[in-house]
């Protein structure tokens, strides 16, 4: 499932407004990377999304 375990960011629904106003369903998912990342000394995988891998909430193993 698309859904970041820092943030708890998921996927969100809206409509998709075509440019003659026909509407359609749509779905926004975030941008969710499987990384693994150090927390207190121990290594884990966890599925972020790039917004927290990016302003560094978590540490990024090389």
């Amino acid at each position: 499932m698309a859904k970041c375990e820092v943030c708890n960011k998921g996927q969100h629904f809206g409509l998709a407004v075509s440019h003659s106003n026909r509407k359609s369903n749509k779905a926004w998912k975030p941008n969710i990377r499987k990384v693994k990342v150090n927390i207190n000394g121990t290594s884990k995988t966890m599925n972020i999304c790039s917004r927290c891998l990016r302003s560094s909430k978590m540490t990024q193993m090389a």
